[in-house]
């Protein structure tokens, strides 16, 4: 069984594609907690939870009797027929960490189903989980866009850094680019030797920095700092725009 947290058409709002129309499938669970990124979200029972934006989709003790048990195909490809898309639409695998589902047959004839519609089918992950390329041959068709965690997540360096699994991606898909979540004050002390040592796995991807953030006034506390600091590095500036215009709203 693999597990859906929600389901929204919007916009793409990090990274390479930032403003392209995207249908999100987003999958509960994940490999880390990123309590260091500090949002927080009040489960049924009152307790509040502490970790990335999408906490929500991480925990499933205390938020898992929202998610949706998928066991048939059906169930998904009925879900992406309940929209009607344009040609050019992207589908976006997000969660939580889709890729703790990338070897379940449900999942993988889910991507081999979008990418018979014609899609573009693009993945967020924290790229920590290794991929079976030659097993599972679908994933050389997708897009990967690899969020490595730094330190500021609050995960250890063990955990969210997996060379094994950087170097397969960016060798093996169709494309892949780097997208880091940084913040002012990890500019100022490690964030830039942090970075260093992780491209160097796939040193011919390209970077993007994104400001750290939940909320609209979090993401516009950050982004001055990073930009400046892409400038300074020669990376891409990756705004957050799902949350410049809805703030931190889900669904969205």
């Amino acid at each position: 069984m693999i597990y859906l947290v929600e389901h929204f058409y919007s916009i793409q709002g990090e990274g390479k594609y930032l403003g392209t129309p995207s249908l999100f499938f987003r999958f509960g669970g994940c490999n880390m907690k990123c309590e260091g990124f500090g949002c927080s979200e009040t489960s049924a029972e009152g307790i509040e939870i502490v970790g990335c934006d999408t906490v929500y989709a991480v925990d499933k003790k205390h938020f898992g009797s929202t998610w949706l048990g998928i066991e048939k195909l059906d169930e998904l490809i009925s879900i992406y027929n309940s929209y009607t898309l344009p040609i050019k639409s992207d589908i976006v695998m997000t969660g939580g960490e889709p890729l703790i589902y990338a070897n379940d047959e449900l999942f993988v004839s889910f991507v081999e189903f979008l990418q018979g519609k014609g899609h573009r089918v693009t993945f967020e992950t924290n790229g920590a989980i290794n991929i079976d390329f030659e097993k599972f041959r679908v994933y050389q068709k997708c897009v990967f866009a690899l969020s490595v965690k730094l330190k500021n997540s609050g995960e250890p360096k063990s955990k969210r850094i997996n060379a094994d699994a950087i170097q397969n991606i960016a060798t093996y898909s169709q494309d892949a680019f780097f997208k880091f979540t940084v913040d002012k004050e990890s500019i100022e002390t490690q964030a830039d030797s942090e970075i260093n040592e992780i491209i160097k796995y796939a040193p011919s991807i390209s970077v993007y920095c994104m400001p750290k953030g939940g909320s609209k006034n979090e993401v516009e506390y950050h982004c001055e700092s990073v930009i400046n600091y892409c400038k300074l590095k020669g990376y891409v500036y990756s705004d957050r725009l799902h949350i410049r215009i809805w703030d931190d709203n889900k669904g969205v």
